[in-house]
């Protein structure tokens, strides 16, 4: 039997391709398509836009984003949960949480490579593992979101890297693509949750964050090491 012939991208006016949001931590995309498998694993492609692409709600359907270059400072890159004759879909770091959109390769400006790496928080075991393709998983024990401010789970991925400019409670924090479910912002960002370090072991194994997960210096060491647009599976 043939191969499918692939589905073309819908084409649309210079103007409705303005007007559309950039698929950033700090915006909505309303329209673009949920996450169908939100704990589901995928293959460890992650794709890169060399320049600022559109998002579409599905395979030749309407345009609802467009994906820039950077996010927070960092390449974007972001991990391919699902392929057609085509077309890619991809998480996105928008609201609301579990937001995908799909990806036109035929219109090009799209690079690839593959992470061996997988991050599986759980919360109710208070662990987070590491895994590298080929090599013995790591774990720690970590502290969680409190019961107001809980991590959400599903399975989101490494959005970004940064390094505080001045000291802090982390020297280094890794924004993810997804949200806390009850605050709409915090410290000055739209709630965007991260990993990252702190300076007192006791809180490892409590619920006791605004939703990030606080990793012990040797966790930290090793999630420097991810590349981004890696998953990142949060399960309870």
């Amino acid at each position: 039997m043939p191969a499918a012939e692939p589905v073309v991208a819908r084409s649309a006016s210079p103007t409705r391709i303005a007007a559309l949001p950039l698929a950033t931590t700090y915006t909505v995309v309303p329209g673009a398509p949920l996450d169908p498998d939100p704990f589901a694993s995928a293959g460890g492609l992650v794709v890169h836009p060399v320049r600022t692409v559109v998002v579409y709600a599905s395979p030749g359907g309407s345009p609802v984003a467009l994906l820039p270059t950077t996010e927070l400072g960092s390449p974007t890159w972001v991990p391919v949960v699902q392929a057609r004759s085509g077309w890619q879909r991809v998480l996105l770091p928008s609201r609301p949480d579990r937001t995908t959109g799909w990806i036109s390769l035929g219109a090009g400006g799209l690079e690839h490579a593959v992470s061996a790496y997988r991050v599986h928080v759980e919360l109710a075991a208070h662990r987070l593992t590491v895994t590298v393709e080929g090599r013995r998983p790591r774990a720690w024990t970590v502290a969680i979101g409190a019961a107001s401010t809980p991590t959400p789970t599903g399975r989101t991925f490494l959005l970004a890297s940064l390094t505080p400019a001045e000291p802090t409670y982390s020297p280094l924090i890794l924004p993810l693509g997804t949200h806390s479910t009850t605050l709409d912002a915090f410290g000055g960002g739209p709630g965007t949750v991260a990993l990252h370090g702190w300076p007192d072991p006791a809180i490892f194994g409590h619920d006791v964050s605004h939703g990030c997960v606080r990793v012990p210096a040797a966790a930290l060491n090793a999630l420097s090491q991810v590349p981004l647009g890696s998953l990142v599976t949060i399960t309870a």
